[in-house]
């Protein structure tokens, strides 16, 4: 698992990458413009190109994630506020693929209202529209929602639907949020939760389009329905229950990018650190199941009900 961290690009970009190698994060996250704004991103090609080679030139490279603005709602029935929530999510993808990023993350937006059902076409519509008309290059990972409100992607099944909506596009993927999956209700603190987790998210999805994880503890309770992410060990869930999760083998590979506070400023060396002795916790959790299970087995015990089968 490459773990890593939300950064601050600056201006030229490669403070990213001096910040990843202050941390120790081997993967990043940054915004190309700013979170809260409509203006678009418009970096020199010089500047996209630099960052590109950069992050290429570090040992085992530095794979790099875009988060696209919190402003953009795809299922907006505004057609003035659809329009613009496009072309910021065009922009942002032309510039995410020119860095050589492995994927732009984006709320789905909010129906506002209108109902999940009345607004898919229109979601699925423009993810296609933005992915052929700027030539794609970077796939589109839609993010879980918290599940407040009329927020679109509160499930794995929502999220598939969008994605079969959208002709299965290859250029269409997920990230999870472990925060987000908490606040809506969605357990997966022990590895049997875990596990079928992992599973659900298999069959609806499928495990081939899961592009990242943000890590992330909980400042509310299971099923609160908002969005509020705490320090790991600080929040709600908890380090056990996180390394639950990131210690299954099926995400073995994967990014995993935090995104909390720290100290007001992102996360720090020890929040990486953290990250690191729960994901190793997680994994000998994991692996002392499969041995129990392998003796288990060769003693004709059986399985040990860990893990459902395939």
């Amino acid at each position: 698992m490459r773990l890593g961290a939300q950064v601050r690009a600056g201006p030229d970009l490669l403070e990213a990458i001096a910040t990843a190698e202050a941390i120790g994060a081997a993967a990043v996250q940054v915004f190309l413009q700013s979170s809260r704004a409509w203006k678009l991103p418009a970096h020199r090609p010089e500047a996209l190109a630099a960052y590109r080679e950069a992050a290429a030139r570090r040992p085992g490279g530095l794979p790099t994630f875009c988060h696209a603005p919190y402003l953009i709602n795809l299922a907006s029935p505004d057609p003035e506020l659809c329009a613009r929530s496009r072309a910021s999510l065009a922009a942002n993808l032309v510039e995410a693929a020119a860095i050589g990023a492995a994927g732009l993350v984006v709320h789905p937006g909010s129906h506002l209202g209108t109902g999940f059902e009345a607004r898919l076409g229109q979601v699925a519509g423009a993810l296609v529209e933005a992915v052929e008309t700027t030539g794609g290059g970077c796939p589109i990972l839609l993010e879980n929602t918290a599940g407040a409100g009329g927020t679109i992607g509160r499930s794995l099944d929502e999220l598939a639907r969008i994605i079969e909506a959208a002709d299965g596009h290859p250029d269409l993927g997920i990230c999870l949020d472990t925060q987000h999956l908490w606040a809506a209700g969605i357990p997966f603190g022990t590895v049997e939760e875990a596990d079928a987790l992992v599973h659900q998210l298999d069959q609806t999805v499928g495990l081939d389009r899961l592009g990242c994880l943000h890590v992330n503890d909980s400042a509310v309770g299971f099923g609160a329905g908002r969005d509020r992410h705490a320090n790991l060990g600080e929040g709600d869930i908890g380090l056990e229950r996180l390394g639950s999760l990131l210690g299954h083998p099926a995400l073995d590979g994967l990014a995993a990018v935090l995104e909390v506070p720290g100290a007001g400023h992102g996360p720090r060396a020890q929040d990486l650190a953290t990250l690191d002795q729960v994901h190793r916790a997680g994994v000998d959790r994991w692996s002392g199941l499969a041995w129990r299970a392998a003796v288990a087995e060769a003693e004709g015990g059986g399985r040990t009900g860990a893990r459902r089968e395939r």
